[in-house]
């Protein structure tokens, strides 16, 4: 089909949707405009519907209507996907003969029928292609790369049948070099762990590898739950790929990724009902799989220096969020340098099935922008002072307008600096599961009570989850072993050794709460229990106000940072309006909202706003 050009320019419209984490892109002319995720505006973690939302942000960021677009993507291919569950079924008959026929009706509604959902929703003369999913992973992270051309793997759950590729990208082509194919995944096999530790699947694996500092580095333990993992339930092999053995789990044919009764066998416990008290062994089983992760992460980037001779790798799929592994990576040295998608989940998949299509249909040379083509990956909608002042009055808030931004830095500095927690809305919004200093909370990394109160006073989460720190890009070396610069807040770094406090002789016998609370650095705040951070380098270039106000803090106290986590509490996603941090402020022990060019200050309230927020008070389901 010839595509309908306007000018010089291809516009393209991708999408993700029906599984979890649906997200619309738009691609104008090779560069990204918009990207959005559905949750940020249905106010529904990991909303799966159809992402008319987003989809109208996008247009609306690049000014155009749907009848505009040249063609609509979708991410994957429903039929191939459909394939893959009936010949699943029908080679494991009769195990899961009772979810086969419960889950039939949805199938054929959802997912067989799933052309027809997405047609509903564009327009009929506007072309829908179909992106295959790990294309569409490949795709999102090196098309966006500053590289000319790069291995690329991908790792996540499972697609269509692949759960895992290694591709060679070079200039505008992609070529898809290995496959692992369903059910054999590595992303499979850490949610099966994050179900097994007491967290939800598809959205708690994080967590999983947040608790995995927790185990016991060296012990005797940690080798058995090693041994048992590589023994009974995964066959690594040199080349990176796996082999699963299915007797010990659920997933193909259940409604568990796991064996309970078996895998309580291997394990010497039972799994961790949700909300359960975290016991030593569950940390330690969290630390198992993490090891075993990165081990096949790092063979599977062997094989594809191997297979590519490239100097330079990209990362996607839902295992690319897995901070620790890829900064095993980094630290293997397989690479002189990596880059991974922001955005390497589901909802990244939108993105790269623009891009993919775009290149196929594009005779233009490919751009590399070797700044950062994903614009630090502030890609959503923006609001203005104007629009902002209309809510803040007809809520009857109290605010003061700072509209030089050297003084709107200066005072929320100081906040910060005095013990404040601040809500920070700036911008574009994120576009990722990460708060990049767009929709974040700030806070003092200084502060040895900051976990602790944001934790529990703000997120409403477990105590044990670490917090991250904004750090200016040019001070890295000042506090980070390898000062690795990581603007997406994808790569863990170590606490230089000057900035240490050391562990206690006795430390790894001491309760878990107890750990949780030991000062271990000059930044407690942001320092997890094996002296790791999440970083994030802030760049002047990509978001000068948010750098303009770490600098401001590092006037004010010598530390070039900030703590920095996601606007939002738990079970609710980063806010996407005004509206939304509002509500956040007043329903939470945060002390100030900076929004625009306004500054919020809860105590400068009067009681009927403060009542009036609080009746506002919604119930978001546990993460």
């Amino acid at each position: 089909m010839i595509l309908t050009t306007y000018g010089s320019f291809m516009k393209i419209l991708g999408i993700s949707a029906f599984y979890h984490d649906s997200a619309a892109a738009l691609i104008v002319n090779g560069e990204i405009v918009a990207a959005a995720q559905e949750e940020r505006f249905s106010r529904k973690k990991h909303d799966s519907n159809f992402p008319l939302n987003a989809t109208a942000q996008c247009l609306d960021i690049g000014n155009l209507k749907i009848d505009d677009i040249d063609a609509v993507v979708y991410y994957d291919k429903p039929w191939l996907k459909f394939e893959r569950i009936l010949e699943t079924y029908y080679a494991l008959a009769p195990r899961g003969a009772a979810s086969f026929r419960a889950g039939l009706p949805v199938w054929l509604k959802e997912k067989a029928l799933l052309p027809r959902l997405i047609q509903q929703n564009i327009p009929k003369k506007t072309p829908l292609k179909f992106s295959n999913h790990h294309l569409s992973h490949a795709a999102s992270c090196f098309y966006p790369s500053p590289f000319k051309s790069a291995a690329i793997l991908t790792l996540d759950g499972v697609g269509e049948w692949s759960t895992a590729t290694i591709a060679h990208g070079t200039d505008k082509r992609i070529n898809i070099l290995r496959e692992l194919h369903f059910p054999h995944s590595i992303g499979l096999l850490y949610s099966a762990f994050t179900q097994y530790c007491g967290f939800k699947v598809n959205s708690g694996e994080y967590k999983l590898m947040g608790l995995a500092p927790y185990g016991r580095h060296g012990h005797e333990r940690i080798h058995f739950y090693v041994s048992q993992i590589k023994t009974h339930l995964c066959k690594v092999y040199d080349d990176g790929s796996i082999w699963l053995d299915q007797k010990y789990f659920s997933y193909t044919t259940g409604l568990e990724m796991v064996n309970r009764h078996l895998w309580q066998s291997l394990f010497g416990f039972p799994i961790r009902s949700a909300e359960a008290p975290l016991t030593q062994e569950y940390c330690d089983l969290a630390l198992a799989i993490q090891e075993v992760t990165e081990e096949i992460v790092i063979k599977m980037a062997i094989t594809a220096k191997k297979l590519t001779g490239e100097k330079y790798l990209c990362l996607a799929g839902g295992v690319a969020l897995n901070c620790v592994a890829n900064a095993a990576i980094k630290r293997s040295n397989i690479f002189e340098d990596i880059w991974i998608q922001p955005a390497a989940g589901d909802a990244g998949g939108a993105l790269g099935a623009a891009l993919a299509y775009y290149y196929a249909h594009d005779n233009s040379i490919r751009r590399i922008d070797l700044q950062d083509s994903m614009k630090g990956s502030y890609l959503g909608p923006s609001f203005k002072d104007l629009d902002i002042k209309r809510v803040l009055d007809e809520s009857n808030v109290s605010y003061k307008l700072l509209e030089k931004s050297s003084s709107l830095v200066a005072d929320v500095a100081k906040q910060i600096a005095d013990g404040k927690i601040v809500g920070w809305f700036q911008g574009r919004m994120e576009f990722g599961p990460r708060a990049l200093g767009g929709r974040s909370i700030l806070a003092d990394p200084r502060s040895p009570e900051m976990q602790k109160k944001l934790n529990l006073k703000i997120k409403f989460r477990e105590g044990f989850r670490p917090f991250a720190p904004s750090v200016l890009a040019e001070d890295l070396k000042n506090y980070f072993e390898g000062a690795y610069l990581s603007p997406y807040m994808l790569l863990v770094d170590k606490i230089k050794s000057e900035h240490r406090y050391p562990w206690p002789a006795d430390y790894q016998s001491w309760p878990l709460d107890k750990r949780l609370y030991f000062i271990r650095s000059e930044m407690p705040a942001i320092t997890h229990l094996d002296y790791t951070a999440r970083v994030q380098s802030v760049h002047q270039e990509t978001n000068p106000l948010y750098h303009q106000l770490i600098s401001t803090f590092k006037r004010l106290t010598g530390v070039g940072m900030l703590v920095n986590t996601s606007f939002n509490v738990r079970g609710e996603p980063i806010v996407g309006s005004p509206m939304d941090a509002l509500k956040c402020l007043f329903q939470t022990d945060m002390d100030t909202l900076c929004i625009g060019s306004f500054v919020i200050e809860k105590t400068s309230q009067s009681q009927k706003t403060t009542d009036y927020f609080k009746s506002l008070e919604s119930a978001f389901g546990l993460d």
